[in-house]
């Protein structure tokens, strides 16, 4: 299936899906980070497709997905995922999210550990504080004329500078979903960032997982993924010479890790 399906929330929210791979294998979730499309993992599904049904959704905010009015929260995100599980007859996955799709992989790690099968959370935190910068994010994003200075600081916080200057075509792309999502869903989902603070509940989590980190993310620092594998019971930890989006910069390195964690006995 190469188009792009939805299902509604309990909420009334239209929520963008897609599958890729054979129906018959395992099914691996993924979950974007903030500011992007589910796009963001296609240099990743040629070797995840090898072993998974890999099924991808746009957050709600994002891509093809509606746009509701408001704050969000980290209990709504991480329940469109359970409602799109339900809705799709799947009981059990693995779930692999980056930045804002690890806070939600976090979530269903504590609150619904009975459909997540192996957790990777990458380039991401429990806790993102103090809450004021993030109210002053909002009011900025809603008040921009539009997205172009926005896009550039993501870009500025998620690349190497080698890779801006000159400006590499996977930049352009990450620019172009940036520059796509509408600063209300950008606003609804830092406030979700803004009100999370998983430091303590973390320790709940059973699922065997993978914590990746970025050694120059100055957007989810090591020393955050540092402190999730610490919580997290036998968590394993993987750290690489990268900026914010280790799938982008060491994608060779990023899909045999998922891998062999993944398949791992």
């Amino acid at each position: 299936m190469n188009t792009l399906s939805y299902f509604h929330t309990g909420d009334g929210v239209r929520v963008a899906y897609r599958f890729d791979g054979d129906a018959g294998r395992p099914v691996l979730v993924l979950s974007n980070s903030i500011g992007t499309d589910l796009s963001m993992w296609d240099a990743q599904i040629p070797a995840l497709t090898r072993h998974f049904r890999v099924l991808r959704y746009d957050t709600r905010g994002h891509g093809g997905s509606d746009v509701p009015a408001g704050a969000y929260s980290l209990d709504r995100l991480g329940g469109d995922v359970i409602e799109m599980l339900d809705a799709l007859r799947i009981e059990r996955a693995h779930f692999l999210g980056l930045s804002l799709g690890g806070m939600i992989g976090q979530w269903l790690g504590v609150h619904a550990p009975e459909r997540i099968d192996r957790l990777i959370l990458s380039n991401t935190s429990a806790y993102l504080g103090p809450a004021g910068q993030w109210s002053e994010r909002i009011a900025s994003v809603l008040q921009a004329p539009d997205m172009v200075d926005t896009a550039q600081m993501f870009l500025d916080n998620w690349f190497p500078a080698h890779m801006l200057q000159p400006e590499a075509p996977v930049v352009e792309s990450f620019r172009a979903m940036l520059l796509a999502t509408p600063p209300q869903g950008l606003a609804g989902n830092y406030a979700a960032v803004r009100d999370m603070d998983m430091r303590r509940t973390n320790a709940l989590i059973l699922a065997p997982t993978l914590v990746i980190a970025g050694e120059h993310d100055t957007v989810t620092a090591a020393s955050h993924s540092e402190a999730i594998a610490a919580t997290i019971a036998g968590a394993k930890l993987l750290t690489w010479p990268a900026v914010h989006l280790t799938n982008i910069e060491f994608g060779e390195a990023f899909d045999r890790a998922v891998v062999d964690f993944l398949l791992a006995r």
